[in-house]
């Protein structure tokens, strides 16, 4: 297969999953903020959201001072933010008419369609008017495109590289909403003291669980009141939750055993090894040990597979 070819699949992947991503980190901050809460915690939530995206710096360049909406609209509509939603899609969806030829008719009509409602939508002032909305739909749309890869693309090349962008952008972005949520609690609400702090702890967790689809699977895997350890192992180290960092990394360990070529060995073993770690390690370990390191450590090994992906199979150009 054309590395250029293999470049557009995997990136147009990647983006869409981005897009959805930070739809939901904005939506897991939009619903916190709506708790009572101080305008200091409040702050610290959106900056905190700026600093996971690394993108601080960019924002303050256009901004004197965090205003949520602002930084909504930031994350949001501001063509100028590679890392926004409508960045994200546009990238995705001229990443898909590259190469018309590899997708199937539904492939390439579902990221069209998003991107000429997404604007339709913007110039309507939907975002405006209901956020919650917009992002619902945002994740939405991110659904349909991989149900209609996996529905109706031939298993082939094209679709292995497909999914190897959609997972390793995941297992990416996971590691940052975990890291970023856990980071601010650490000094305010972990282990909440008063019954006035465990309810808003209660709200905080289920806000994060909701933001990567894990309420009811929480409920149903541990039928029991959600602990901020619990919530980390749910979303770290468990095969079975679809957006856990296992799951992602087994997802592309299995998709470069499809696609190995005569230099991706050493990718493929540091894939597989990373893997390992996560198969063999355990909660109580990873929070001795200091869960933000752990976590620090696993987003540099994620972006240096990513580069390696790149040399060996893509046109090293990102």
């Amino acid at each position: 297969m054309l590395s250029r070819t293999a470049d557009h699949l995997y990136w147009m992947s990647r983006y869409t999953e981005r897009a959805e991503n930070t739809a939901r980190m904005l939506d897991v901050n939009y619903q916190t903020s709506l708790l009572p809460q101080s305008a200091e915690v409040a702050k610290y939530g959106w900056q905190g959201l700026l600093s996971i995206s690394e993108l601080l710096p960019a924002y303050n360049e256009k901004h004197d001072q965090i205003v949520p909406d602002e930084v909504m609209e930031f994350m949001v509509k501001d063509e100028s933010n590679p890392s926004s939603i409508i960045s994200c899609l546009k990238a995705a969806r001229e990443n898909a008419r590259a190469v018309r030829g590899a997708l199937t008719t539904e492939a390439w009509e579902t990221q069209n369609t998003t991107w000429l409602d997404v604007n339709r939508m913007l110039r309507a002032g939907e975002f405006e008017r209901d956020p919650a909305q917009f992002f619902e739909w945002v994740k939405f749309r991110s659904h349909l495109s991989r149900g209609v890869t996996l529905g109706t693309m031939l298993q082939d090349e094209a679709f292995y590289f497909s999914r190897l962008g959609t997972f390793l952008e995941r297992a990416d972005n996971t590691a940052r909403l975990v890291d970023v949520k856990f980071h601010a609690l650490n000094s305010e609400f972990f282990g909440a003291a008063t019954e006035e702090d465990q309810e808003y702890d209660f709200y905080h967790w289920s806000a994060i669980l909701r933001s990567v689809s894990a309420f009811e699977v929480y409920r149903k895997v541990y039928r029991d009141v959600i602990k901020p350890e619990r919530v980390a192992e749910l979303l770290i180290l468990r095969p079975d939750m679809p957006r856990s960092l296992h799951a992602s990394l087994a997802e592309v360990v299995a998709n470069l055993a499809k696609v190995q070529n005569d230099q991706s060995a050493e990718t493929q073993r540091r894939a597989g090894k990373l893997l390992a770690d996560l198969q063999y390690a355990r909660v109580d370990e990873i929070l001795a040990t200091g869960l933000h390191a752990y976590l620090t450590q696993f987003l540099d090994r994620v972006n240096e597979l990513g580069w390696r992906i790149s040399q060996d199979f893509l046109v090293p150009a990102h």
